[in-house]
């Protein structure tokens, strides 16, 4: 068995761990992802087996879309839910236009320092595993590109794509409490860390923010709607249909995306299925 599938990856699982559920239900050795997701993140993550583990480095520089929901006035050590809260700002709530007037700054190339909640490394040591004994080092800034930023809640955008609009429904509107929440959509350049971005808005307005939820909606050229839930993906491969839904990567390689379907997500008037 070789080829892509596309897993709509579970709240509470590492990208690891689903690679070594795919490895184990598909009796397949070689198994790799592209993109990695923190695990309080879901959606699109492509997995790759056999051979097609040669071509992951050629899926690794597309762009990316995300479904986050921040929360205003709590900032954590990981920079999201799961993380230690080390500083609150209670009773701050921005309108709609006070947080656009944030994101301004964040839309097109800019830079953007790494969270020590990473596995990028420095001298050879992940930054992760400093940031666990509690050392701190110096990051240094790397050029990302923010094509979309909009915001969803409160007073934004309804999306346009069905797909969003779904997702957006199921997040219920919390009532009124100390902190706020802000739901946004974002396309972005590999190596963005959502955690981050939101991390810096927070800062830029005066109370700090962690990321509360994460969906990835699309990476070039894989869509939500393709994902499959690890539950279906276990289904098949009880039943013997794992390889019926196992992508060829000649067939993803050799079709060109128009913009539309690049950013098939987006928050105006509608375009899209569903994606990354």
């Amino acid at each position: 068995m070789e080829g892509i599938i596309i897993v709509d990856k579970p709240a509470g699982w590492t990208s690891f761990d689903v690679v070594a559920k795919i490895r184990n239900l598909s009796k397949v050795k070689k198994v790799g992802h592209s993109g990695t997701l923190d695990p309080i993140a879901t959606g699109v993550l492509p997995v790759f087996l056999g051979s097609a583990t040669k071509q992951i480095d050629r899926f690794l520089n597309g762009d990316k879309g995300y479904l986050a929901e921040m929360m205003l006035g709590i900032k954590t050590d990981t920079g999201d839910a799961d993380g230690k809260t080390i500083a609150t700002v209670t009773g701050k709530r921005f309108t709609g236009q006070e947080i656009e007037k944030a994101f301004e700054k964040y839309r097109g190339k800019i830079k953007q320092v790494p969270p020590m909640y990473s596995a990028i490394k420095i001298k050879g040591k992940k930054l992760y595993e400093l940031a666990r004994k509690g050392i701190v080092v110096e990051r240094e800034a790397r050029e990302i590109t923010i094509h979309k930023l909009e915001l969803i809640r409160p007073e934004g955008k309804r999306p346009g794509s069905e797909l969003i609009a779904g997702l957006v429904d199921g997040w219920p509107v919390p009532l009124e409490t100390d902190y706020q929440r802000v739901v946004f959509y974002v396309e972005c350049s590999k190596g963005t860390y959502i955690r981050k971005l939101i991390e810096d808005i927070g800062d830029d307005l005066g109370c700090g923010a962690h990321m509360t939820r994460l969906v990835r909606t699309y990476a070039h050229p894989f869509h939500l709607s393709q994902a499959l839930t690890m539950e279906t993906i276990v289904t098949l491969a009880q039943h013997g249909q794992l390889a019926t839904v196992v992508i060829k990567p000649e067939e993803v390689l050799t079709h060109r995306s128009d913009e539309s379907e690049r950013s098939p997500l987006s928050i105006g008037n509608g375009e899209g299925q569903r994606g990354k």
